[in-house]
């Protein structure tokens, strides 16, 4: 006879499998990248099977899209941290560009980004976490402005987009390169956000 499983507990399991399947394919897509990961890399990781990557998300790129979504909306709650205690329009900018280019998130999110062109099912997702990640931002730059007196010179939706739009240019052309985030690239970055302050 099979024992009774109760709904509930079935699908606590089943979000505690996924949850650990997104906790150990993000470090691991993160180092190595869509193509470096198989489900068995994840599963073994996990402490899952191989083929319940498939079962709770369709495939291995659904779960790399899910997962760099993530891995950035993480990110931008640091980034977003890191400016709190900062006192200057310029160190606090230069907290979140420096928190935002440390972050292993920005190239998977780009390459993410990057999949969707071939594999319109998965858009939607990123189109949700660069929805999130503007008003977040929007949200970030209104409530620092309040809380400091600081004036900026465009609506802080436009800030917030910049800053991002800043920020994975920058990751997408340190992957294009091959070499890591430089010094250079983060001053030229903090100095575009710094010109949407006023003086």
């Amino acid at each position: 006879m099979t024992p009774f499983s109760h709904p509930r507990a079935t699908r606590a399991a089943g979000q505690q499998t996924r949850r650990a399947l997104l906790d150990a394919a993000g470090p691991l897509f993160a180092a190595r990248g869509l193509a470096g990961v198989s489900q068995a890399d994840i599963a073994a990781a996990a402490g899952t099977f191989p083929s319940q990557v498939t079962y709770y998300f369709g495939s291995k790129e659904a779960l790399f899209v899910e997962a760099a979504c993530r891995g950035v909306l993480r990110a931008a709650t640091e980034v977003e941290r890191a400016g709190d205690r900062t006192r200057t329009p310029r160190t606090y900018v230069r907290a979140l560009v420096d928190t935002a280019l440390a972050s292993p998130a920005l190239l998977t999110f780009v390459e993410a980004s990057l999949l969707v062109r071939r594999r319109q099912e998965l858009a939607p997702r990123v189109r949700e976490t660069f929805a999130r990640l503007h008003a977040e931002g929007e949200r970030a730059v209104v409530e620092n402005l309040a809380k400091r007196g600081w004036q900026i010179r465009t609506h802080p939706g436009e800030e917030a987009r910049g800053f991002w739009a800043a920020i994975l240019g920058v990751a997408l052309e340190s992957a294009a390169s091959g070499e890591a985030f430089s010094a250079a690239s983060a001053d030229a970055t903090v100095q575009l956000v710094l010109s949407l302050y006023a003086p």
